[in-house]
């Protein structure tokens, strides 16, 4: 049986209950200890990508900012059945995972909490994961036969932790992305990201759509969920993360990750029959299938009471161009959970790949290609503490003038008004 925990007993439990996997070294909370590093050794950090403004955007005055707050309701007008499918779901999210029940012999945490929290259950944080590879001759290599793209940070013994290979010369850390209103995503129908990709748009902004077979249905779907839209659905997004995250099987994917892609070790190191999350008897859901209810039934982050200066920085953010990728609302289509079937998703993105120039983490990771990254919803942006994929802003002038490929002309646009107006853009930002 697995046992539950709150958020506070999870705090205070983590250490001590990680007792079976001692000596396995974890690396500080915070900011990544490097950027993106393509060519070789690992460099010293470096300033952000693009030009910094003459003058710096500072603090709106009187602008209250909440960095945490307990959200993690469910949304509204659920039936019964599905108010306990969350609860349920809750449960299994906060869950501790164990090394007899299926964690590792590699993995990064042990719960879907331990990543997600800022805010409450869910929320995103400044945990970080590192992808690496090899790029030859313009020709990204996952290094998959040496344990690549994702290093898994610990382990069940200290035999069998993974180090990043010598033969990487890319190496970039992403940060964890909130779940808040992921149902509402996941209920926006293929054609209505497919219908917006095909408008002609300013700027030279293109962006395209992420086709990926979904390991649930086998069927070829538009992607929207993770840093490269590599996922359709919230029970393959969820899946994923069981096995590259926690070490945890499935009938989704049934395969353990080998330690740096040892197999031999992987022999030694695996104990429990896979797939380690299987459905009992009877059953029609896993443990995966409960988290995703709870990520699929938890509401969005609802933004805070228009003042003027919000909605003088909104007028911005559309006149500047940030609307054109990071699209307002959009409309949910059928979804067999009534409440969120035919709502506007106001999660302010397109949902679509765009080249991202040199703000690309430079990992192709299909359906993307290596400097192309999913238009990053920005409701509940108030609750982060850093910005963009790998942290690399600390303030949200900072991640602005970093954006780079078809992102250039309105980030020079923006680094060219008026103070005032960036200033009031920023306040529109932290109101989501």
């Amino acid at each position: 049986m697995k046992s539950t925990a709150s958020l506070l007993v999870l705090a205070l439990l983590v250490p001590s209950s990680l007792s079976a996997v001692a000596a396995v070294p974890l690396p500080p909370a915070g900011p990544p200890p490097f950027p993106n590093s393509v060519g070789g050794a690992v460099p010293a950090p470096k300033p952000p990508v693009a030009p910094s403004p003459k003058t710096p955007v500072p603090p709106p005055p009187g602008l209250a900012v909440a960095k945490g707050g307990k959200f993690g309701l469910p949304v509204v007008n659920l039936t019964d059945r599905q108010k306990a499918d969350f609860t349920a779901g809750k449960a299994e999210f906060l869950n501790i995972e164990t090394v007899e029940g299926g964690l590792g012999p590699i993995f990064n945490d042990v719960s879907c909490v331990a990543c997600h929290f800022e805010g409450g259950a869910g929320g995103a944080s400044r945990t970080f994961v590192t992808r690496f590879g090899r790029v030859t001759n313009g020709v990204f290599d996952p290094l998959v036969e040496l344990g690549g793209p994702l290093l898994q940070r610990r382990a069940i013994a200290p035999a069998f932790l993974e180090v990043v290979p010598r033969e990487a010369n890319v190496v970039v850390h992403r940060m964890t992305t909130p779940l808040f209103g992921a149902g509402f995503m996941e209920a926006i129908a293929d054609e209505t990201i497919s219908a917006y990709a095909s408008v002609p748009k300013p700027d030279g902004i293109k962006g395209r759509v992420a086709l990926v077979t979904d390991p649930v249905s086998n069927t070829v779907r538009v992607g929207r969920f993770g840093w490269k839209s590599q996922h359709a659905t919230l029970d393959a997004f969820a899946a994923d993360a069981y096995l590259n995250e926690m070490g945890v099987t499935s009938r989704y994917f049934p395969h353990e990750n080998a330690p740096n892609g040892n197999i031999n070790l992987l022999a030694k190191a695996d104990g429990v029959l896979d797939p380690e999350d299987a459905l009992a008897p009877g059953e029609q859901k896993s443990d995966l299938n409960l988290a995703a209810d709870y990520m699929r039934l938890l509401a969005p982050i609802p933004k805070l009471p228009p003042t003027a200066n919000t909605m003088r920085g909104e007028i911005v953010f559309s006149q500047v161009g940030c609307a054109v990728c990071h699209v307002p609302s959009l409309k949910t289509g059928f979804s067999p959970v009534a409440a969120l079937a035919n709502q506007a998703a106001n999660l302010y993105s397109d949902l679509l790949l765009h080249d991202m120039g040199r703000l690309g983490d430079g990992i192709a990771q299909p359906p993307a290609k290596a400097n192309e990254m999913r238009t990053a919803p920005l409701w509940g942006l108030r609750l982060r503490s850093l910005y963009l994929h790998d942290g690399r802003a600390s303030t949200l002038d900072l991640a602005i003038l970093a954006h780079d490929g078809e992102a250039k002309v309105v980030r020079d646009r923006y680094s060219k008004m008026p103070l005032a107006d960036r200033q009031a853009l920023v306040v529109f930002l932290n109101s989501l």
